[in-house]
């Protein structure tokens, strides 16, 4: 298998598969001198992490982050100091449940990549999915920690803004609220209903899907390049590649198709400081392919997770029509721990493109 590898000059590889000994990735292209510690890449790991609630995969794994390579250890023994080199990352699976998946070795789940890679490659791993399962996921936020550090004073954070059919009240939005509820929701109103809704899809063993906002602030100016290397054409790319994820938006998004032309330009104004000020965002903080310094906004659509208990019509690797039920510790909103995985890859996505400006223009924004 190909293609495990993104970036241009922050170039991320992952490696490793849901029930394998391990996973993890090689980050190149990481700058020498970024100082970082283990813990606070653990703490967006933590961010991530399995088991936290009922409303997310019992699967319990600490996913403690070691660095192996690519650093130097600072004089306090806590801070590590980037060389130049590789950056390799490994997390350790220790809760696997292999025997759960026996059922469905040769069954392929509806709306489960379990057919595409088999008739792709001839062999798939049916053990929680292999590289198809959002365990590998675990790595991108990893390496999208260490992308925080690239870019000063960047500062990427994310929001569960629906679940179904059940949406966020936007004049409600609270970024505080975020860390205060197992939803990630900026807004408390919303919670309880959630609950609610998500205790009833849990028991019944079915799943839903959900809309993730992504906003990255201390985004400088500048950063993109127009036609084929626009910043919102990789950010669309890097988010469409989160597992299940089936639609992504810039701004706007398909909003603006009901604007009119005076709605949607982002009127602008001259600073006290000679700076630019932008009177509105609707183009969510990039047009023309390149960053204008407003905040940049990425939605993406989440689909309901394919691993229910509920029978499904499907076929088998022998052609022959059958019923498909899965069991095992599954998320039944997989929307909710997705957050942290979009903050990196929006996080990835602006260091790359930090990267590549200074070196296609030798400054610095």
């Amino acid at each position: 298998m190909s293609h495990n590898t993104f970036g241009h000059l922050f170039r991320v590889t992952t490696w490793g598969e849901s029930h394998g000994p391990a996973l993890g990735c090689v980050v190149d292209g990481c700058p020498p001198g970024i100082r970082f510690t283990q813990a606070e890449i653990q703490a967006w790991m933590d961010k991530r992490k399995p088991g936290q609630s009922r409303f997310v995969t019992q699967r319990r794994e600490d996913d403690v982050v070691k660095v192996l390579s690519g650093v130097m250890m600072d004089e306090d023994g806590e801070t590590m100091i980037s060389t130049g080199t590789p950056i390799s990352m490994l997390i350790e699976n220790t809760d696997q449940r292999s025997k759960d998946y026996g059922e469905i070795a040769r069954r392929y789940r509806p709306g489960h990549a379990d057919y595409t890679y088999d008739v792709k490659y001839g062999i798939r791993d049916y053990r929680g999915g292999g590289r198809s399962s959002a365990r590998e996921t675990a790595a991108r936020v990893a390496a999208g920690a260490l992308a925080r550090k690239v870019v000063p004073g960047l500062n990427v954070r994310a929001a569960l803004i629906q679940i179904g059919k059940h949406r966020i009240n936007r004049d409600n939005w609270d970024w505080e609220q975020v860390g205060q509820n197992p939803f990630f929701s900026p807004d408390a109103a919303i919670v309880p209903v959630w609950e609610e809704y998500l205790d009833s899809i849990r028991k019944a063993g079915s799943s839903i899907g959900a809309v993730v906002e992504v906003v990255a602030e201390g985004v400088p100016a500048g950063l993109g390049a127009p036609i084929y290397g626009k910043l919102d054409q990789d950010i669309a790319g890097l988010l469409m590649s989160i597992n299940a994820v089936k639609g992504v938006e810039i701004g706007d998004g398909f909003a603006a198709a009901e604007l009119s032309g005076e709605e949607n330009a982002d009127e602008m104004r001259m600073g006290n400081e000679g700076k630019p000020i932008f009177l509105s965002n609707h183009a969510g903080g990039i047009l023309g392919g390149i960053s204008t310094g407003e905040a940049v906004v990425a939605r993406f659509a989440i689909k309901p997770t394919s691993s229910i208990l509920s029978e499904r019509h499907s076929i088998d690797a022998d052609g022959n029509n059958v019923e498909v039920r899965t069991k095992g510790r599954h998320d039944p909103c997989v929307g909710i721990r997705a957050v942290p995985i979009g903050e990196a890859m929006v996080a990835c996505a602006v260091a790359d493109h930090y990267l590549r400006h200074r070196a296609q223009t030798g400054r610095t924004l």
